[in-house]
C-alpha cells in the first residue's frame, strides 16, 4: 500500500471557467443554488430529483439521471448526489458523488459563480473538481466533459435567464 501523500498524487484534479454575459451572478447563482433543477441546465440529463434532506441546506442528496437508446436498446446513466456545503452569500457550493453506474470512486466538485471585474452584467462560473481515477477514462476525457458541460450551461444561460 502507498503512503497517504503517494494516494493523494493519485486523484484528478480539475478547474474550468466559463464567462456568462449579459447575466447577473445572482441570476446564474439561482441555477446552481436550485440543486435539484440541475437537469434544466445541463447537457443531456433527463431527470433530477430530491432523495433526501431538505433544498438548500448540506446533506440533500439528488438522483440525476440520463437515458439513451440505442438500436432499441436503453442505457440509463445515473448518480446519486450530496451536497456538502453551501454558501449563499459568497455564491459556492459543493457536492459529491455518491452511488453511480458511471465509474466513479470518489468525487467530489466545488462551484463559485461571482461578477465579472465590476461589471455585474457579466458573471463568471468556476467549475472544480478532486476525483479518483475512473476505469476506462483517462484525465483529459474527465477534463474535456467537465469544460463542454460548463460551457453548454453557460450558453444556455445567456440564451434563457
Amino acid at each position: 500500500m502507498g503512503t497517504e501523500a503517494e494516494t493523494a498524487s493519485c486523484k484528478w484534479e480539475g478547474k474550468h471557467v466559463a464567462q456568462v454575459n449579459g447575466v447577473t451572478a445572482e441570476k446564474v447563482w439561482s441555477v446552481f443554488s436550485d440543486f435539484c433543477n440541475i437537469h434544466e441546465w445541463f447537457p443531456a440529463l433527463d431527470t433530477c430529483y430530491r432523495v433526501q434532506g431538505t433544498d438548500g441546506e448540506p446533506g440533500l442528496v439528488r438522483y440525476c439521471a440520463s437515458t439513451k437508446t440505442k438500436d432499441e436498446e436503453e442505457t440509463t446513466k445515473w448518480a446519486k448526489e450530496r451536497l456538502v456545503k453551501i454558501d449563499l452569500i459568497g455564491r459556492c457550493l459543493s457536492y459529491e458523488i455518491l452511488e453511480n453506474n458511471v465509474g466513479f470512486k470518489s468525487y467530489v466538485s466545488t462551484v463559485r459563480v461571482m461578477p465579472e471585474d465590476g461589471d455585474d452584467q457579466v458573471s463568471r462560473i468556476e467549475w472544480s473538481f478532486v476525483a479518483d481515477p475512473v476505469d476506462g477514462w483517462k484525465k483529459e476525457d474527465l477534463e474535456s466533459y467537465v469544460d463542454f458541460c460548463l460551457q453548454h450551461m453557460a450558453k444556455k444561460m445567456e440564451l434563457n435567464l
